[in-house]
């Protein structure tokens, strides 16, 4: 219930909302209502379109952590969490195509992490939310394609959600020194629920969405998804926040 309140939530869904309301009302007798409705929800869809205020909003949320520079103070790690962040078990699908962008993203990082650091073992974090075979599974899966040792790679197949996860994975790293990979946008929730369960993570940022760029692009005069996908992540994290110090969970 939690995430499908976070998809009802979300901006393109507020969005699409405000304006078929507008629409709707335009055909009754609440035509001026109607008018400023599908005005919002007009001039809302062109603020998410474009990157300055969406790149605004989750740079604040991907810089809190910088980038793991691996030196000796790491060196002695014994475990590198990654944490889920979506999958489809779809079987005509080979193993890297079936987990999200984030998934991916944060599973490749792991893996880059752990071969600079190969006494470490690999902890993959994921439950079965609406799919039949857990997201541990999955990356498990595709780390050993990548040439990870099974040996070296634990499943954690039981979270739902990150607070989940914090409390499962305490139970298997205790109180060794572990990486903790996610999603630059992800990673200050993370960080606070793993902290509220009494351990010291070190960030992994990956997947950053925010880059600076180096040149003049002309795309960036054209409204595109990116901007809505990236207003999309910044609300979730910010809402999760909300919902976790509500519950007392930070």
């Amino acid at each position: 219930m939690k995430k499908i309140a976070g998809l009802i939530l979300s901006p393109l869904t507020v969005c699409i909302i405000l304006l078929v309301s507008g629409i709707f009302l335009l055909f009754t007798r609440k035509q001026r209502t109607g008018k400023i409705t599908v005005t919002i929800g007009v001039v809302f869809l062109l603020l998410m379109s474009y990157d300055a205020l969406p790149d605004r909003a989750l740079r604040t949320l991907e810089q809190k952590y910088s980038t793991l520079k691996i030196n000796d103070s790491i060196s002695d790690a014994k475990w590198i969490v990654v944490l889920g962040g979506g999958h489809i078990t779809d079987p005509n699908l080979p193993a890297a195509s079936r987990l999200s962008e984030e998934s991916l993203s944060r599973l490749i990082e792991g893996v880059a992490i752990h071969k600079r650091l190969p006494q470490s073992r690999m902890v993959m974090s994921g439950g079965n939310v609406f799919d039949p075979v857990p997201e541990s599974k999955s990356m498990a899966n595709l780390a050993i394609n990548l040439g990870i040792d099974k040996d070296n790679i634990h499943e954690e197949p039981s979270g739902l959600d990150t607070e989940d996860q914090a409390i499962l994975i305490k139970k298997i790293v205790g109180k060794d020194k572990f990486i903790l990979v996610t999603s630059a946008f992800h990673m200050p929730r993370s960080m606070a629920l793993f902290q509220k369960q009494g351990m010291h993570p070190i960030p992994a940022p990956a997947g950053h969405r925010v880059k600076n760029r180096n040149e003049f692009d002309p795309s960036m005069l054209f409204p595109d998804s990116e901007g809505i996908e990236k207003m999309e992540f910044t609300v979730h994290e910010y809402l999760g926040v909300l919902w976790a110090k509500l519950r007392g969970q930070i």
